[in-house]
């Protein structure tokens, strides 16, 4: 199916899965769909299985969309609980159109509760209250996360998915991969027909190394190996190092769930020479979500960026917003870069590469492997460092699956040529009205307004609690914040003069000692060569202990 048959089947209001193989286009025409109801007065709900989508798409996650949270079960009494709040009354009971992205990992379980709760708020016992349903995703890519003891349940699998029969959108058009080799090796995996030929390019590309081993994009599965080479490549460049951090407005419930989900970093550290990514697309089309580049320089409005393809960008700051019925709740604004010489294949998915290595030989679930293998274009762009069996798996139950989306996906294709052109605007009319929108489309201004500063901001916050004497941790636990956006507050509290003590924080006798000599010699403004001067004599710390360490030391200079 076409992007643009995929459009008109949205716009009647059908309930959907919109599918396709890495590349198709499933992002582009869910954002074409979301400015058409924008535009016609229909404001649709905006949310997804993971932060990092739900920002790919200015929303929100389900989870924090639907009242449920991280709850595993809903009761009477909860669903009683639930509608005592009005603003998650008022969100679901008026809400016409629910886009969900990124469905293959969210729950059979949840998606169950989406339309438990959707039902009982409307007080319509139809599947999800009787609203339209766009669920989006591929049931390759990255499963729903479970617990060890039970098995993984596909939304596909839900009592929800069942009685809504969405009607199947099934894109088969590539915007991404122009390959024929590569895309047979990517749909030989989804497929499960791998043969000893698509093996063979795979393995060629275990014995290739990349022309330039020092800026290629590299693939891990963990967590730890991609920290380690992005803190070990920064501390190796020279020059100073350059921090911007990010700035935040609207409620704090709602700024802490986009910085979660959003792929800057709350505090972007940088040197010249740093290898970055762009996490965001640019509307003017200077970059998009995935490309490469070098630090060349800094700047008043931003980061001087040199990309792959030689062109010099300014990553000025950029917004990531959550909005609900045309109002921003919240806003927070950061340049929108990352370090680069490592990202883990969970936060590469729904990005485009033009070159990437990967280590796939800890692959421990299905679809991993695919993920990895798709974010780039070609086979001349894939470096493989190792690859193990679970790499090319898929789940059994996804493979049967599809079959069947497949076949389903041409129906609703044919059904749609024989409706015509006239009667194809004739429903969609009929679908504005029924959603109590206008029919003649509205011009939708670029410059939205902007989120109203929070009454108390998250800087004022962390310095209350500080006041009060309680810890770093405990504030960092009590805010939901992580340790190292508590110890960046308080760095910047200290330095507007905020008297503060962390004799708490003062390292062992022998570590102190080595310390008060790095900082003598280098000064304690820039960590990396003190950090360098400790493992020269034997002593190894983490980023965050050394500003930690930090801290005792300023303190402790202000009291003598």
């Amino acid at each position: 199916m076409t992007q643009q048959e995929a459009l008109d089947i949205l716009k009647m209001g059908h309930s959907v899965y919109l599918t396709g193989e890495a590349g198709s286009g499933k992002t582009y025409v869910l954002n074409q769909y979301i400015e058409w109801l924008c535009q016609h007065e229909i404001m649709p709900s905006v949310t997804a299985s993971t932060g990092i989508a739900a920002t790919h798409l200015g929303g929100t996650t389900i989870h924090s969309w639907s009242g449920i949270g991280v709850r595993e079960k809903i009761l009477p009494f909860d669903l009683e609980r639930m509608e005592q709040k009005k603003s998650l009354w008022e969100r679901l009971h008026e809400a016409r159109v629910l886009i969900i992205d990124e469905i293959s990992m969210l729950s059979g379980e949840f998606f169950d509760m989406v339309d438990q709760v959707t039902r009982h708020i409307k007080r319509k016992d139809m599947p999800f209250g009787g609203m339209q349903v766009v669920c989006s995703g591929d049931f390759f890519q990255l499963p729903p996360v479970a617990k060890e003891e039970l098995p993984r349940s596909y939304a596909f699998q839900s009592k929800g998915w069942r009685e809504m029969n969405l009607l199947v959108c099934y894109l088969n058009e590539q915007h991404r991969q122009g390959d024929k080799d590569f895309l047979r090796i990517l749909s030989a995996i989804r497929n499960q027909r791998m043969a000893d030929e698509e093996y063979r390019f795979l393995e060629a590309r275990l014995h290739v190394r990349p022309k330039d081993e020092e800026h290629i994009t590299r693939l891990y599965t963990h967590n730890r190996d991609v920290d380690a080479i992005n803190e070990e490549r920064l501390a190796i460049l020279q020059g100073e190092e350059k921090s911007f951090a990010m700035q935040t407005a609207g409620k704090d419930q709602y700024v802490e769930s986009l910085t979660r989900g959003c792929l800057a970093p709350e505090i972007l550290r940088l040197k010249v020479g740093a290898e970055v990514m762009f996490v965001k697309n640019e509307p003017g089309g200077q970059y998009v979500n995935g490309t490469r580049g070098k630090v060349i320089g800094f700047e008043s409005r931003g980061v001087l960026v040199k990309t792959r393809e030689g062109k010099t960008v300014v990553a000025t700051p950029a917004s990531w917003k959550r909005e609900e019925d045309g109002k921003v709740l919240a806003e927070i604004t950061q340049v929108p870069l990352r370090m680069a010489w490592a990202i883990t294949v969970h936060k590469s998915q729904g990005m485009t590469l033009d070159e990437a290595e990967t280590d796939l030989s800890q692959c421990f679930v299905p679809g991993q492997g695919y993920v990895a293998l798709s974010r780039v274009r070609s086979l001349d762009g894939l470096y493989l460092r190792g690859l193990n069996d679970m790499a090319l798996m898929v789940d059994d139950r996804v493979a049967a699956v599809d079959v069947l989306f497949r076949k389903r996906s041409s129906l609703a294709q044919e059904r749609l040529l024989q409706v015509g052109k006239k009667g194809i605007q004739e429903r969609h009319e009929l679908f504005i009205h029924s959603a109590g929108g206008s029919v003649e489309p509205k011009k939708r201004h670029k410059e939205r307004r902007s989120a109203k500063k929070p009454r108390v901001s998250t800087l004022e916050a962390t310095r209350k609690l500080l006041e009060n004497g309680v810890s770093l941790e405990q504030a960092a636990e009590e805010r939901n914040l992580t340790l190292s956006t508590i110890i960046h507050h308080a760095e910047q509290l200290l330095q507007e003069g905020m008297r503060l003590e962390f004799d708490n924080l003062a390292p062992e006798k022998r570590v102190l000692s080595v310390l008060e000599k790095a900082a003598g010699e280098h000064t304690f403004e820039k960590l990396a060569p003190v950090r360098q001067y400790l493992a020269e004599h034997g002593i190894r710390m983490s980023y965050d202990d050394l500003r930690l360490a930090r801290l005792y030391f300023w303190t402790r200079g202000k009291k003598k």
